[in-house]
């Protein structure tokens, strides 16, 4: 970046108007909604006013542009002058902003995708920085192009594990071009921030993660363009001492009014007041970016090759979805991995193998990991696969419910699912991961049986919009499938069946082949099964599961490597509710497990091959 002019008075009396108007249209807009955070725009008024007037390159009209530097709100809740910002700039009318919050506008209670100028949601505090680090992350080293990131962020947030996370993550990756502002306005949402204004706790903080960290009076709008100004070989921070509700007399730096629109009364005479100091009506305009972002297509990413296992040779799902990974990555050089420090036991270290430039490294920050792979896939730049073991997602739940919430393409895939993984005990065995993915909206999840299937579901995931989920097993299975079986989202397979059939049995991973097991049982006491493969256990194959439990005397049989809330059993109990005549019956694990074999495991908490025998005996005799 060029070396810093400063700007004539005339800019910089005019960046303070524009800031003061970015106030008034804060408050106008928070007390017509009677609702909103209008102290909470107002500290960082000056901020916004010189990033997005002095030091940002982009062009107003078309906020997604690939070119164009980005920025992230953290501090969500001060929405209303992020929108202020884009009326100014043009691209919103300023009418609109007297919308905000209504259920016809878009201009929701804190920023979304639906939004043309906003790259993901935030409001769930302390996520912004991670996915502002995935996009200069992506500028840096996947576009090589020289749009800069900034982050805002409130003082409260900073108490947020995860920023740090973000913070780290940065210092390592020497993100030179990422620009974190720290709003440090002293007082949260019930109580003033643990460090009030002590700025140089804040300082050795960031520097202590390998951030460049400046303090600035952040509603000095000189010291602040000083500061967008310097460029480092490292990530910036720019400590801005702030005060709520600045310019609202009687109200700035006191505490109870977060979250609190102004009185119309109050709100109108302070108008006046903010009024009162702007000398220029005349707006400035936004600098265009450099074009140098490379154009990019994600669309429609195949397979090089079709896979190549043979039926009967054995393979753990979780190195099928390595090889898979690394396979789908000669089809694109968008596609990126991600792991949490696991890639050996994940097999993603396959990916990284054959793909050095594209894989990060997030080492064990899984909370972090998702945020990042959500700004690496901002702007169609990028497809991310994150993978860690399946258990580890659980802590990141909130950054994937956001992660939903900005209509982000991501790809998670867990390892490590299920009492299958032996020894390594009950910390290690994700037993409620399906339960988590498929309450997320518009997710997808899952759950491949072999290696065939596994391949196609890392094909099909990379062109799926929304959340995907890959389940992966640690034992080693056989290869039940055809290279050239055709698997698509939503649609079951039936994997084993005949004209006698009296159960529908349905597994997947670990317990489908613990099913075919059981049918080979069964079969020496002339007991036919139907084994079903549902492949995708969100959206379910209801139409295949009814079938063929209407061939079956209306009997199903679930059995999972899950606990029994929210698993296949309740995705097919929730399918089939209200079908006269359709019952179902399910084995799941019933309690905390502990370390053992994992033939022993399957057995104690029944759902092996004899468990599966025994509860389809149950059902026979029954009828």
């Amino acid at each position: 970046m060029e070396g810093y002019h400063k700007p004539d008075q005339q800019k910089l009396q005019a960046l303070k108007d524009t800031a003061n108007r970015l106030r008034i249209s804060s408050i106008q807009a928070t007390t017509a909604a009677g609702s909103g955070h209008p102290t909470s725009c107002c500290s960082a008024a000056e901020i916004m006013a010189v990033l997005f007037f002095h030091a940002m390159r982009y062009k107003p009209q078309d906020p997604r542009n690939p070119h164009n530097d980005r920025f992230v709100l953290s501090k969500g809740h001060a929405a209303p002058i992020l929108y202020a910002v884009w009326a100014e700039a043009g691209f919103l009318p300023e009418a609109e902003l007297l919308n905000l919050r209504k259920i016809s506008s878009d201009l929701d209670g804190h920023p979304v995708p639906k939004q043309a100028f906003t790259d993901v949601a935030t409001g769930s505090l302390g996520q912004g920085l991670g996915a502002a680090c995935g996009m200069a992350y992506t500028g840096k080293y996947f576009d090589k192009a020289s749009y800069r990131v900034y982050c805002m962020l409130g003082d409260g947030e900073m108490s947020e594990g995860s920023v740090w996370e973000a913070m780290a993550f940065a210092g390592i990756y020497k993100l030179d071009n990422l620009v974190a502002i720290l709003d440090i306005n002293r007082l949260g949402q019930s109580d003033p921030a643990p460090l009030q204004h002590q700025l140089d706790v804040y300082q050795k903080r960031c520097e202590a993660f390998g951030w460049h960290a400046i303090i600035v009076d952040g509603h000095s709008v000189e010291e602040l363009c000083k500061a967008f100004g310097q460029a480092k070989h490292q990530p910036t921070a720019i400590i801005a001492k702030t005060f709520k509700g600045r310019g609202i007399s009687g109200i700035e730096d006191k505490e109870s009014w977060h979250g609190k629109p102004l009185p119309k009364n109050m709100a109108e005479q302070i108008i006046q007041e903010i009024h009162s100091q702007i000398q220029s009506k005349k707006k400035i305009l936004a600098t265009p970016p450099q074009e140098d972002a490379p154009s990019v297509d994600i669309t429609n990413i195949r397979m090089p090759t079709p896979p190549s296992y043979k039926v009967g040779d054995k393979i753990a799902t979780r190195k099928a979805y390595g090889q898979a990974l690394a396979k789908l990555g000669h089809a694109s050089d968008r596609i990126i991995a991600l792991d949490g420090d696991t890639k050996n036991s994940t097999f993603s270290e396959i990916f990284k193998k054959e793909h050095p430039d594209r894989f990060i490294e997030c080492y064990i920050a899984e909370q972090n990991m998702v945020s990042i792979a959500v700004g690496c896939a901002t702007r169609n730049r990028a497809i991310p696969f994150c993978s860690t073991f399946a258990a580890f997602f659980t802590r990141a739940f909130d950054q994937i419910r956001m992660a939903a919430i900005s209509e982000s393409n991501v790809n998670l895939c867990g390892s490590h699912c299920g009492v299958s993984i032996g020894e390594d005990g009950p910390s290690q065995m994700a037993l409620e991961d399906l339960a988590m993915f498929r309450s997320v909206p518009m997710s997808t999840v899952f759950y491949p049986s072999d290696g065939v299937s596994t391949e196609k579901a890392v094909e099909l995931a990379a062109n799926t919009k929304g959340i995907c989920f890959i389940r992966t097993s640690r034992p080693e299975n056989a290869i039940i499938y055809n290279n050239n079986e055709d698997f698509q989202v939503g649609q079951a397979k039936v994997v084993l069946k005949s004209k006698d059939d009296q159960v529908t049995v349905i597994g997947a991973g670990v317990t489908l082949h613990e099913a075919l097991a059981a049918a080979d049982l069964l079969k020496k006491e002339k007991i036919n099964i139907r084994v079903l493969d549902p492949f995708t256990i969100k959206p379910l194959d209801r139409k295949l599961i009814l079938d063929s439990a209407r061939a079956t005397k209306g009997r199903i049989l679930t059995v999972e490597d899950h606990y029994y809330e929210g698993g296949i059993g309740e995705a097919v109990s929730s399918a089939v509710v209200g079908e006269p005549g359709v019952t179902v019956t399910r084995l799941a694990v019933g309690q905390v497990p502990r370390s053992g074999k994992p033939a022993e495991l399957l057995k104690m908490f029944g759902i092996d091959k004899d468990a599966i025998a025994q509860a389809v005996r149950g059902l026979v005799t029954k009828a």
